[in-house]
């Protein structure tokens, strides 16, 4: 996700204990497991800071396997919560929801621009998401958060896993486009690391990022044009 870090105080130590505490009871909820039926519909979604005050959250709807464009949302609200390490999710996911509820085409599976079970508490903003509506997710993040691995070699569709100190598999780090910096995917909720992976490689049309995301980041920035 594109995040705001502004400067400022440390956060309240007990807002941070209230909402991993939180973070810890959906992370219960997470289900790792292929997704079942047809993934006609994939859905990518995205979310900036227009202002220090205000988010911007975006979903786009694909028909899967042509990525043919279907539509187009967002929603802009306020920020309900500070920057904080590992948080994150708290702070987008709200108004990625009221970005959801305004589409017409249900997706089957959505892509989120940030992590799932690659997190350190294993919630991020993909397991987030996918608890709160119930629908399969898989993040692709651009940046590492936790977890180890070896660089992918530099041709396209080279992949190596990412894992914690113990080896437990976290997610898979995919370079997605000859040289340049890989990705990092993770399963979320109703999803399972093959699917993730299966479809970020067949999402891929020549950019480093996958089409659901990368068309979610691009209307993001338009949209905030109309702001």
């Amino acid at each position: 996700m594109a995040y705001f870090r502004p400067p400022g105080p440390a956060p309240d130590p007990q807002v941070v204990r209230e909402f991993t505490q939180l973070q810890e009871q959906l992370r219960n909820q997470v289900r790792l497991e292929p997704p079942t039926g047809e993934l006609r519909y994939i859905a990518g979604c995205d979310s900036s800071f227009p202002t220090p005050d205000t988010v911007l959250s975006v979903f786009v709807v694909l028909e899967l396997p042509s990525l043919g464009f279907i539509e187009k949302v967002y929603h802009v609200g306020p920020v309900p919560l500070p920057y904080i390490p590992g948080l994150l999710s708290f702070r987008e996911a709200p108004n990625l929801l009221r970005a959801y509820e305004k589409l017409r085409r249900q997706p089957d599976i959505i892509m989120v621009d940030g992590h799932g079970i690659a997190h350190p508490r294993r919630m991020g903003i993909a397991a987030h998401l996918g608890v709160e509506l119930d629908v399969p997710t898989f993040g692709v993040a651009k940046q590492r958060l936790t977890g180890v691995y070896e660089e992918p070699a530099l041709t396209k569709g080279s992949i190596t896993p990412l894992t914690d100190k113990s080896g437990e598999l976290l997610g898979q780090v995919i370079r997605s486009k000859d040289k340049v910096k890989p990705l990092f995917v993770s399963p979320g909720h109703r999803c399972d690391q093959a699917t993730a992976t299966r479809l970020t490689l067949a999402c891929l049309r020549g950019y480093k990022l996958p089409e659901p995301t990368r068309l979610a980041d691009y209307w993001a920035e338009e949209f905030k044009k109309e702001l």
